[in-house]
């Protein structure tokens, strides 16, 4: 025993040693990590060697801070936040962590003296496929702020080997979806955890025994078998000790082969389970139009949830002799629906492998469990068949049910023959094919149910959830979301942050609300021409982009116009490209002498299988074939559609927005994110009172944001006699438009193509689109003549930026620690001793 004291002294002596921020040491470290790491010299290696060696290096340094962190937190036992995801939209890491490490320029000057580009190796890092829009990438926000603001966490997500999928414009415009290999060169800033390895079952069924006590126990047995395996991604805060983890988990086959298969010369069936285990990692979103998917989609949700619960199980019986108190150092975070399995999965392993009684059981997981919705459609309140559950997760179908009987027995008795309450708040649909509702499930089962704007929040409390807000009201909050300023502002628009720290101080990178006092420069002349050069510079760097990846040259002193997100007709991009579609039949007519040239950015992937979305993409390119190939237009006129929207394309097209669109149909957007983002790097938002626009709207003022079309509340009274033909038919731009799209005109080769679209529109459009068409067209007009106000537009354009400081991620998670998580800020130092 002394001698592994003495040893382990000594290893801590060693470790001590932290690698060096100055340009020297980064410089020694990397010629290391390309003659260690990379085997090359200076003959064979290669620009991919070189971001690799600066991705190692600055994981040294991490890893300095994750080793300080983690002693650190063992040794105060702190109550630890577990942020359950099925996406983490992350980006690319480099410049992200020598940012946050506060040493960006020191490597960028290491670099510069071995003759190497920062920018050039940097772009040689391609973008995680770990997620596909806003709930990934608020995500990602949240764990860099939980990090910032020393807050013991760990992320738990999928490691998946292909993610989304990369999306490729064929020549008529179709999205055509393609293996994302982002693992292809491996990934640098992961740590597989090979000991970190869980067994995850799935199907068999369930044996029941009753002891001599007269206590009835459950065993799961005859399962098929998965084993998850850690891979730690570092978290580093801003400019400060704490690096927290999140740990991906990727799927493993419980053996390698079957050897009766092999030995019989079967060398297919031999690896065939093995492959078919794994693929529960392989791919994001499986399609859920055939049963191998749903299915395939149910085991990935449950496998990430099992192996983060026993994780977490596993971290406090290190420290604890039971789970009695687990509650009370754990909580877990569901990201929405997708998690919401933890419910019946926690009570699983508290009855059935820690032997608690049930009472006891329901009290540590409703003290442990907190829920965020994401969503108000219906189709993304997921719900499972029952006949798949008891399939696939028999014992946690058991369980739901016994859930459900007790819950049900307490709302009969709080609305005694309320039976139609009864059948609304069950966990359990019962009309037609019955099915598990996942949301019902978490809202059970979690202390505290929060939407992400107060808008949402409110339809949640008074339409969508209204049972049981009414039964338990204090259960339910708003944390409205937020990003993390320092990718979103410091990060992606080095030029205006600069900007902003000249004028305030670098104070708001830690505390975003310093913002507001650029509010008081909003009148200065200097400022202005710097604001407007700064936008320029950003618009003539997106510009070169959609040259390359386009093919279309775009002025940059055209006004940029942008709509970036996955594509879906409640965000309604068919309204945004009917308008560009009018307009050019306008323009046709006659280009009015003050006309500002205008250049329509879209940008966002279609789910493989959402026809109409993918309809709606090719509308968009027919749209710019038709505008970008008429000469008598395109001096005023230009679309373009960026292919493979992701994180680092985001980075470089906000700083350029002038005009973020906004325009979903009031009432069907949780929150948003991008138009907090935009707002921060100066654009203004024409949108509708939807969402975190509200919010946005009421910070920037409404001078300063252009607001057009239906309430939620008239969205609501006009569902029930909404003419979408009527609006057709009164309105001539309308008309013109829809027939142009109908006729076949912008398809020539298949005249039937956007016909669908036409249709969707004109009968019963839940959307309504026609609805807000003319409102969003003179919006537009108000729009166009701020903008002929150089002046005043720049001043609006400061304004957001200064006035958006309540949009941070910080924020967010302030009050998610103080309100949900009860979790103080836990700073990273070394344990007492060392």
């Amino acid at each position: 025993m002394r001698a592994m004291s003495e040893a382990r002294a000594e290893w801590d002596f060693l470790t001590q040693a932290d690698r060096g921020m100055d340009k020297e040491s980064i410089k020694r470290s990397f010629a290391d990590h390309i003659e260690y790491t990379q085997g090359k010299d200076r003959f064979s290696v290669t620009q991919l060697d070189f971001y690799l060696a600066t991705a190692y290096a600055a994981r040294e340094r991490l890893l300095d801070r994750f080793n300080v962190t983690r002693r650190s937190d063992y040794q105060r036992d702190a109550r630890r936040v577990y942020y359950l995801s099925l996406e983490f939209l992350i980006g690319r890491l480099l410049e992200d962590g020598l940012r946050n490490l506060g040493i960006h320029e020191e490597t960028r000057r290491a670099l510069a003296d071995l003759g190497l580009d920062m920018d050039s190796v940097a772009a040689k890092e391609g973008d995680a496929g770990l997620g596909n829009g806003g709930l990934g990438r608020l995500a990602a926000c949240f764990l860099d702020s939980m990090a910032t603001l020393d807050i013991p966490a760990v992320g738990y997500g999928i490691r998946y080997e292909y993610g989304i999928f990369r999306q490729i414009i064929d020549p008529s415009g179709a999205q055509v979806e393609a293996p994302d290999t982002w693992l292809r060169h491996g990934n640098p800033w992961e740590l597989e955890r090979s000991e970190k390895a869980y067994r995850v079952q799935f199907h068999g069924h369930v044996r029941s025994r009753v002891d001599d006590a007269g206590r009835t126990s459950f065993e799961w047995v005859d399962t098929r078998d998965v084993i998850a395996v850690a891979h730690d991604v570092l978290v580093p805060g801003y400019r400060n000790e704490r690096v927290n983890v999140l740990r991906l988990w990727a799927a493993q086959g419980s053996d390698a082969f079957d050897f009766e298969d092999f030995n019989r010369g079967d060398y297919v069936a031999a690896v065939q389970h093995k492959n078919a285990t794994e693929d529960i990692s392989r791919v994001l979103y499986p399609s859920d139009k055939v049963r191998q998917g749903r299915e395939l989609r149910l085991k990935q949700e449950y496998f990430f949830v099992a192996a983060t619960i026993r994780d977490a199980v596993v971290r406090h019986l290190k420290a604890h002799p039971s789970l009695h108190d687990f509650g009370e150092y754990s909580v877990f975070q569901l990201n929405d629906t997708h998690p919401a399995i933890a419910v019946a999965e926690l009570m699983r392993v508290l009855l059935d492998e820690h032997r608690f009684d049930w009472d006891d059981a329901w009290r540590v997981t409703t003290s442990s469990l907190a829920y965020t919705n994401h969503t108000v459609l219906p189709e993304a309140l997921e719900q499972w068949p029952v006949w798949l559950m008891e399939e696939v997760l028999p014992r946690h179908m058991q369980i739901i049910y016994e859930v459900n009987r007790r819950f049900l027995d307490q709302v009969r008795h709080r609305w005694p023959g309320d039976e139609d309450r009864v059948r609304r708040m069950s966990l359990i649909e019962e009309g037609g094919e019955r099915r598990v509702r996942m949301a019902n499930l978490a809202i059970v089962g979690s202390y505290s149910v929060n939407g992400v704007s107060a808008l949402h929040t409110k339809i949640l409390t008074d339409r969508i959830f209204r049972d049981f807000y009414e039964l338990e009201p204090g259960k339910f909050n708003n944390k409205t979301n937020g990003v993390t300023p320092r990718r979103w502002l410091m990060g992606c628009n080095p030029g205006l942050s600069a900007l902003v720290t000249s004028r305030i101080g670098d104070g708001w990178t830690h505390d975003l609300a310093r913002l507001d006092q650029l509010a008081q420069h909003a009148d200065d002349p200097e400022l202005h021409a710097s604001w407007q050069s700064a936008k320029r510079r950003n618009k003539e760097r997106l510009a070169a982009i959609i040259a390359r990846e386009c093919n279309v040259t775009v002025d940059p002193t055209s006004i940029f116009d942008v709509q970036i997100k996955r594509i879906h007709e409640y965000k309604r991009q068919h309204l945004n490209i009917l308008h560009v579609l009018s307009l050019y039949q306008r323009y046709k007519q006659h280009i009015p002498a003050d006309t500002v040239p205008r250049t329509f950015i879209f940008g966002g992937k279609a789910a493989p299988g959402y026809d109409m979305a993918k309809r709606i993409i090719r509308l968009v390119h027919a749209v710019a074939r038709v505008v970008n190939d008429d000469p008598a237009v395109n001096a005023v006129l230009k679309v373009v559609y960026i292919p493979n929207y992701n994180v680092s394309l985001a980075e470089r097209i906000i700083p350029a927005a002038e005009v973020s669109e906004q325009i979903s149909t009031a009432g069907m957007e949780a929150s948003g994110t991008g138009n907090m983002k935009f707002a921060m790097n100066g654009a203004l938002t024409i949108g509708t009172l939807d969402g975190a626009n509200v919010e946005i709207r009421e910070a920037v003022g409404p001078e300063n944001f252009f607001l057009f079309g239906l309430t939620d509340l008239e969205v609501q009274a006009l569902k029930k006699q909404y003419d979408p033909a009527g609006y057709y038919h009164r309105d001539p731009e309308i008309h013109a438009a829809l027939d142009a799209v109908a006729s076949g005109w912008l398809s020539p080769d298949e005249p039937g193509r956007f016909r669908p679209i036409v249709d969707s529109l004109l009968y019963g459009d839940p959307f309504m689109v026609l609805a807000d068409f003319h409102a969003y067209r003179d919006c537009h007009e108000r729009l166009m003549a701020a903008y002929r106000d150089r002046e005043g537009w720049t001043r609006k354009s400061i304004l957001n930026t200064a006035r958006s400081g309540r949009f941070s991620s910080d924020r967010t998670i302030m009050d998610y620690a103080r309100e949900v998580w009860r979790v103080g800020a836990s700073p990273a130092s070394p344990p007492k001793g060392t």
